[in-house]
Order: C-alpha cells, then structure tokens, then sequence
C-alpha cells in the first residue's frame, strides 16, 4: 500500500473540528438558533482539560455536556472551548480543548461528528499511543443512531453511570 505523505486523515480531522469550531463560535456570539442543542463527549484526563476535582472525580474518563438552556459565558477560540455550567446546582467553569472531544450530536437535526477516541487519548499526558491509520474523524449521517450521553447530575455514580437515551428528550 502507498504511503500517505499528504495525511488526509489528518485534514480530514482538522477540517471536522472547524465544523464544530464554527458551530459554538456562532452560539456563543448568537446564542443557540430554533431547537438546536448540543452534546458535546470529551476526555476528562486529556490534556488542557479543566475541571474541578469533584468533577473529575465524578467523570474520571469522560464527561458529556448539553449545551442547552443553561450555559453561560461560552467563549471559543482556536484550540478551545470555554463555558460555564451548572452540576448539581454547583456553578463551574470548563476549559475542554478540541483535541480532547470525542463525539459532538445536535439532536435536532440528527447530525453528529465521532473523533477517534485513541487521538484524544494519544493527546492526554499519560499516553504514549501511535497515531491512527485510518481517518480519525467521521461524519455520523443522519441516519445513524446517536452517541449515549451520560446523565449528568448529583444522582449519578461515576461506577455505574445511567445511560440517557436522546429519545427521553425529543419532543413527541
């Protein structure tokens, strides 16, 4: 097989993550459009990741946000996304690079982006894994069934977290 000099699983990666770079650019300037609202999944460990301890205690792998009704202040930049959220009745603030987010859904209108989860761990300080083969980044058609998000409140125990189907929250 030929060597790939030109990466375009890694163009293919960055040109996803500009997607969702733009998506939340525009939120944060706009705010959120109709229905529209996002789960975002990440890597709780990966670097330039910030959480409080009791967050990170509580999602020692990975977390997932909805960016919904209730966020604030979300500044994005470059390589970043910064917002404000509250867990439990708990404000708090999270910094969560781009390079650590494994998928992001807008249920709305069923469109997703799944990011290889070894790159993000490949970019967590603690690992030492190669680079994907195969494209890194993938574009889930409307088709496709949604990523799981965990629900994300003071009831929830980091061993045995609940799994929310995205059905419990579209409208019927």
């Amino acid at each position: 097989m030929a060597t790939d000099h030109i990466r375009y699983d890694v163009l293919a990666r960055d040109a996803l993550r500009g997607v969702l770079r733009r998506v939340l650019a525009d939120a944060a300037e706009h705010g959120l459009p109709g229905e529209h609202h996002f789960f975002i999944t990440f890597i709780s460990t990966a670097d330039g990741v910030k959480l409080s301890p009791r967050l990170l205690a509580q999602y020692p792998e990975e977390m997932t946000v909805i960016l919904q009704h209730q966020f604030w202040d979300l500044v994005v930049t470059e390589d970043r996304f910064e917002v404000g959220l509250s867990f439990g009745g708990i404000p708090e603030r999270l910094v969560v690079p781009f390079s650590a987010i494994k998928s992001f859904f807008d249920p709305s209108v069923q469109f997703g982006l799944q990011f290889d989860p070894s790159e993000a761990v490949a970019e967590a300080p603690a690992a030492n894994l190669p680079a994907p083969a195969a494209p890194s980044a993938l574009a889930v058609p409307a088709a496709a069934p949604a990523p799981a998000p965990e629900k994300q409140d003071e009831t929830a125990k980091p061993e045995g977290a609940e799994v929310v189907r995205l059905d419990r929250f579209r409208k019927k």
